[in-house]
């Protein structure tokens, strides 16, 4: 699959980190041209895919800014002339708390970010993707978009809305070349999940035991499930909510 994307340009939202960063490596690796989204600073991931040999460009954005997301497009567009790829993985979890003590700016904040970010990123890929006639976009969901987790609503609630926009843009345009589809990883080691479990091993253990495989995802495994998604082996599928998550969901 040496190089199965060249040519191609891909960009990946929240590509300074886990699993964001992870998929921009292995973009690069396959030859596409990638763009790192992020608020926080990329030229790390950046110096990675180029010290590998790969082309890049990183752009700061905060995705739940519209001026900022037009920004990013209208760059892309500008020095590319088309996007083939779109990884739509920018998100935070907020502040854990059930909903009688969660604070309306923790909800609007997480919402912001994880839903209204990944619509307004949509509301920009999709154009440019119409034009050219094809192109795939994956949102990057959670477990916790197809079942429900204590103490965090804000987050449950903005990734089943993530998995419900993705199935109804998969039909918006089924006909005209474009492919949604989501991924719901389980539980990833991620600065994330670092900070959910304090990189206290024995929390970090009781996560583990939650997956039926018995261990954390790496980010590279859902790179690597992003990547078929976004090939010939995914040609077929669209309006999916994959679950990448060691069997959680099996349960």
């Amino acid at each position: 699959m040496e190089n199965s994307f060249n040519k191609k340009v891909a960009l990946v939202t929240g590509g300074s980190f886990g699993i964001g960063r992870a998929t921009a490596l292995a973009f690069a690796a396959q030859g596409a041209t990638v763009v790192i989204a992020d608020w926080e600073d990329g030229s790390e991931t950046l110096d990675l895919i180029k010290k590998n040999g790969g082309t890049g460009i990183f752009i700061q954005c905060d995705v739940s800014n519209v001026e900022q997301v037009n920004h990013l497009m209208e760059t892309i567009e500008k020095n590319y002339g088309r996007l083939d790829f779109a990884i739509n993985n920018a998100g935070i979890e907020g502040h854990s708390s059930p909903i009688d003590s969660c604070t309306l700016e923790n909800w609007h904040h997480v919402l912001n970010v994880n839903l209204t970010g990944t619509f307004l990123c949509m509301k920009g890929e999709i154009p440019m993707m119409l034009k050219q006639g094809a192109g795939v976009i994956i949102n990057i969901a959670s477990v916790a978009g197809l079942v429900g987790f204590e103490g965090i609503p804000a987050y449950v609630a903005s990734k089943h809305a993530i998995v419900g926009l993705t199935k109804n843009a998969a039909l918006d345009y089924a006909t005209k070349g474009i492919r949604v589809n989501a991924i719901c990883p389980g539980v990833v080691r991620t600065p994330m999940i670092d900070r959910f479990t304090g990189k206290d091993k024995a929390i970090e253990a009781q996560f583990a035991k939650v997956q039926p495989v018995g261990r954390l995802g790496e980010p590279e495994e859902i790179a690597d499930a992003v990547l078929w998604l976004c090939g010939k082996g995914g040609s077929f599928v669209t309006g999916a909510a994959i679950p990448v998550d060691g069997g959680w969901v099996a349960k």
